[in-house]
């Protein structure tokens, strides 16, 4: 039996409405799935994170910016990208998972392009975000992979909250502004062998 995929219309996030929650120090906000309808949001959102934090992101805010619509809107139709905010429809923060299409590494996930803004960050929303994706695929798949810059402890700490583990280091996985950024890649098992 096929096992649902993300995007599809059997999957368990195509039906996601409103999640309330609440974050450290008992804050309440909110997360949803964005949709199409949220573009213009989502592409906002997202040109923020790149521009703002050039050396957390694999795509630039140069390449990004100059990008048509239909590129967003084939990211929110075709990935999980979960956004979160302290208003029910504002959104501070978004995450993004995804399942490669090919036969033989379906049994994982990708979660990408995690971002919370600086004024909500410490709140848990990020948390959220990520515990509201592994609750999701629970059971669809068998791991969720991400990676993480060497420099950033931040991110990194909340991936280990999760119980997310190292499993390698991709030197010089970036190259901004001449530079190179290491990234730590970290793994989640679902299934228990």
């Amino acid at each position: 039996m096929a096992r649902p995929r993300i995007g599809s219309n059997r999957s368990p996030m195509r039906t996601m409405q409103v999640r309330q929650t609440r974050g450290q120090g008992g804050m309440e906000f909110y997360l949803r799935r964005l949709a199409e309808a949220d573009l213009a949001v989502y592409k906002a959102l997202r040109l923020e994170a790149l521009r703002d934090h050039p050396d957390a992101f694999g795509t630039s805010f140069e390449e990004a910016v100059g990008l048509p619509d239909t590129v967003f809107e084939q990211q929110l139709r075709s990935n999980l990208i979960l956004g979160g905010g302290f208003e029910e429809e504002r959104f501070d923060a978004f995450a993004g998972f995804v399942v490669p299409p090919e036969e033989k590494v379906r049994h994982k996930g990708i979660i990408w392009g995690v971002y919370a803004r600086p004024e909500v960050r410490r709140a848990g929303l990020a948390k959220a975000l990520i515990q509201t994706i592994i609750d999701a695929v629970q059971g669809g798949i068998e791991q969720i992979q991400l990676s993480v810059g060497a420099g950033n402890g931040p991110a990194e700490r909340l991936y280990r909250s999760l119980g997310f583990e190292p499993y390698g280091l991709e030197k010089n996985a970036l190259k901004t502004g001449g530079r190179y950024i290491d990234e730590i890649l970290m793994v989640l098992h679902m299934r228990q062998d």
